[in-house]
């Protein structure tokens, strides 16, 4: 009986080996093929004010380039000043999409920017308009930003408060600088202060008018070839379990109006506006290291889905 039901097992078995290898030869490929964020034009990722590419072993966009890249995306992560205007940023950035272009052959790139990465991405868009394909702005601080405001009115220009918050915030920037590489970039606080200010932004925007709304909607989606897409969160706090929801939660009272702790919701508006997200301002890049609210989007399938809205449009 053993050997009967042995040899039986045996011929059974060995095509059912065969049938799962073939299955799984099969599959494989499809996974492999997997192509959903393959975008026509490389993604570059800008960082905000105090930013950084990766910041000792931690990425700033924690989790977001791997992700978009498994599917098929070129995706590059740019360094610019961590404080700086939005000039100075927008220029170092151009300099970086040229060598992009150069590496990847690419005629275009795909900006992204968070924070005061959304300005800097509209000055890129704003003077080489031919090099880019679209712009999306994730919380940027379009119309400026009411902390920003604040702590302009409490350091006046020229004075000695002013001095001390400048040397304290070049330290700070030091050791982002010490962390992440970023040593020999030029970092002027003040001048990013100001470019964060209802006024500074109010300047740059007569100057670089493209596709921010002049109310709470949305703004043109396409100007001069360039495509314009922003998103933000509108929930200062949404994790105890997250250390930066507490100041983030403070400085969200200061408002007056939804915000993500850092910038309100209206003043995130550029091009066509594809959300407002239970996120604050450092989950919205999936920070601190992922925590975020439980009953939120994922932060990175929703940089994921942008990047596949992108491909279908042949971008």
């Amino acid at each position: 009986m053993n050997g009967f039901f042995g040899g039986l097992l045996r011929r059974l078995a060995l095509p059912t080996v065969f049938a799962l290898l073939g299955l799984l030869g099969f599959m494989a490929p499809a996974q492999a093929q997997d192509n959903a964020t393959q975008t026509r034009y490389p993604i570059v990722l800008v960082h905000g004010l105090f930013g950084f590419d990766s910041l000792f072993g931690v990425d700033y966009w924690y989790g977001i380039p791997s992700a978009l890249q498994r599917s098929g995306a070129r995706v590059f992560v740019a360094q610019v000043s961590a404080a700086n205007s939005t000039e100075v940023r927008g220029e170092q950035l151009l300099a970086q999409v040229k060598n992009i272009m150069a590496i990847t052959g690419a005629a275009k790139v795909n900006l992204v920017g968070h924070s005061h990465g959304g300005p800097t991405i509209r000055y890129v868009a704003g003077v080489a308009p031919q090099l880019v394909a679209s712009v999306t702005s994730v919380a940027g601080p379009n119309k400026g930003s009411r902390v920003a405001d604040i702590l302009r009115g409490t350091v006046p220009a020229g004075s000695l408060s002013e001095t001390v918050l400048n040397g304290a915030v070049n330290a700070f920037v030091a050791l982002i600088n010490l962390g992440s590489g970023g040593s020999g970039l030029p970092q002027m606080p003040v001048a990013a202060l100001d470019s964060l200010t209802a006024a500074g932004s109010a300047d740059f925007t007569r100057r670089f008018p493209q596709a921010v709304p002049t109310g709470c909607g949305d703004g043109a989606e396409v100007v001069g070839g360039v495509r314009y897409y922003s998103w933000t969160g509108k929930q200062p706090v949404t994790n105890l379990l997250d250390p930066s929801d507490a100041s983030l939660g403070l400085l969200g009272l200061s408002f007056g109006e939804t915000n993500d702790g850092l910038v309100a919701v209206c003043s995130s508006r550029l091009g066509k506006h594809l959300g407002d997200y239970r996120q604050n301002h450092l989950d919205e890049v999936n920070q601190l290291l992922g925590v975020r609210d439980w009953l939120a989007p994922d932060p990175v399938a929703l940089y994921r889905q942008h990047a596949t809205r992108l491909k279908q449009i042949g971008l």
